[in-house]
This record gives structure tokens, sequence and C-alpha cells, in this order.
């Protein structure tokens, strides 16, 4: 339904109605902080990633489950 929604001239058009709307002298201090923002997520979420225990499972793992122990046979059998 969405096959090629996104063409250049759309993106040329966007960023018309951005420099409407904010003006150019806006533009670049809104892009610095949307970088700075960028940048202290990622690095909480490297930080969020470190703390984990090495044997915690992850959250995009599903859990296993857990194994029964085996009944041990009889001698013989």
């Amino acid at each position: 339904m969405f096959r090629n929604a996104l063409e250049p001239w759309h993106l040329i058009l966007v960023v018309a109605v951005l420099v409407l709307l904010f003006g150019s002298k806006k533009l670049p201090d809104m892009a610095r902080g949307l970088g700075r923002s960028m940048r202290i997520l990622k690095s909480e979420a490297k930080a969020l990633k470190d703390e984990r225990p090495a044997d915690a499972p992850r959250p995009d793992q599903a859990p296993h489950a857990e194994q029964a122990p085996r009944p041990e046979q009889a001698p013989g059998h």
C-alpha cells in the first residue's frame, strides 16, 4: 500500500515547510539539540547493557522453559 511512499520530492517539501515554520537560523540549533539527545540516549542504552549480568536473560530472547530433572532409572532396567 505504501510502496515508494517517501520520494525525494517529499523530503524537499518537508524541508521547505520546516524552513518556513522555524526559520533558517533556528534549524541548526534544533539539529544540534537532536544530535546531543541521540548521543545521550545511545550512551545510556550502552550503560544499561553493560550493567546487566552476563547470565541474565536478554529482553529480546524468549525465556526457555525449565527442564524437569530426568527420573533416574533403577539399575538393571
